[in-house]
């Protein structure tokens, strides 16, 4: 079989949700597994994730997966609802819809659940995506509150720079000081609010990124988040070619050697989810020793520099991100965000499940 593997480990997506529940405080935690949980497989995390509060997905389909996988605890739909007739499976599954728009609300006048449903009311406060006006909120709220079926308010928003350094104050103040007399409760943080600002912690939590082993700060690693990498891709050497000084190597020859030097031939392209636009200079691990990519990447290979590492040849085990090799790191190195890795693993790799 080619080698390459994604390793997945059930133990630290458990120990991720613990790092996220100690910082929640009394806050409750949606685990966040839309997007076939950033890659890890929707029952995979249900299974490692199990002792979250709640999930929170983006999709009808998602939500009725993990009910069928049994999955009891409240589901939150990110994105809401994409028509009149979703209420109805919202109600039949227990499902929390977002409402984020104003039509969401005109759906649950005209069409009500046949029985009362939480919601999530979303209101824009700044990053000026999804959200209902934060100038109209009480309007807004007066109007949901009346609803026949609507059993219960949460309100909502989302940061835009949480990450950064500009932080969540200039969103989350306007945001608590304009919906503070409501008396309802709300939910703001993400994964990077929850690691940095305790005050955005409310009712509940959203991790999503963090669950995976992953940074969502470019100044602050994973590990110094006492975070663990919950994926590993792995691949081994398949081809061993020695250039010589101002030989290239891959299409377009984009690297030339300045000295004679060995190159490794990985199986691993950008059809298994590495990124083409990785550069010369990607850490790459071999053998237990960190180099680089060399080149551009192929659809099914790409090449790695071994002036580090003389004994590496066919057959030795490279590590593309994970254990020893923080996918945040290769995806700054890359010019994207580990988020984009993770969720661009492709079908054909196969996964391996571990402890």
């Amino acid at each position: 079989m080619r080698p390459i593997q994604a390793r997945i480990s059930a133990g630290a997506m458990a120990h991720n949700l613990r790092v996220a529940r100690r910082l929640a405080g009394a806050a409750r935690v949606f685990a966040v597994v839309k997007a076939n949980a950033y890659g890890h497989g929707l029952s995979r995390a249900r299974r490692a994730l199990a002792a979250a509060d709640g999930f929170a997905v983006l999709t009808l389909e998602e939500a009725a997966n993990l009910r069928q996988m049994g999955v009891e605890q409240p589901i939150l739909l990110l994105e809401g609802i994409f028509g009149p007739d979703e209420i109805a499976t919202c109600a039949e599954l227990d499902l929390w819809p977002v409402l984020h728009y104003a039509a969401h609300l005109d759906w649950l006048q005209q069409q009500p659940p046949p029985r009362p449903i939480q919601v999530f009311l979303k209101f824009d406060s700044g990053m000026h995506r999804l959200g209902l006006p934060l100038a109209e909120h009480a309007a807004t709220v007066a109007r949901v509150k009346s609803l026949p079926g609507v059993a219960g308010i949460t309100l909502m928003t989302h940061f835009a720079q949480a990450d950064e350094a500009a932080g969540v104050d200039w969103q989350l103040q306007p945001f608590l000081r304009e919906l503070a007399g409501h008396g309802l409760p709300w939910s703001s943080a993400n994964s990077a609010a929850l690691l940095r600002y305790p005050d955005t912690r409310g009712a509940w939590v959203r991790p999503g990124l963090m669950l995976y082993g992953a940074s969502p700060f470019a100044d602050v690693t994973a590990a110094e988040l006492g975070l663990r990498p919950a994926m590993t891709l792995q691949s081994e050497i398949i081809g061993v070619q020695t250039l010589q000084a101002g030989e290239g190597v891959g299409y377009g020859q984009l690297f030339r050697a300045d000295r004679t030097m060995r190159v490794g031939v990985v199986a691993c392209g950008y059809a298994d989810g590495y990124p083409r636009h990785a550069l010369t200079g990607t850490p790459v691990q071999v053998g237990g020793h960190t180099g680089r990519t060399l080149g551009r990447v192929s659809m099914d290979m790409l090449c790695v520099d071994l002036s580090e590492c003389p004994e590496a040849g066919v057959g030795s085990p490279v590590v593309l991100w994970g254990e020893g090799l923080p996918v945040d790191a290769v995806a700054t190195a890359a010019g994207t965000s580990s988020y984009e890795l993770l969720c661009a693993l492709a079908a054909r790799v196969p996964v391996e499940e571990v402890d």
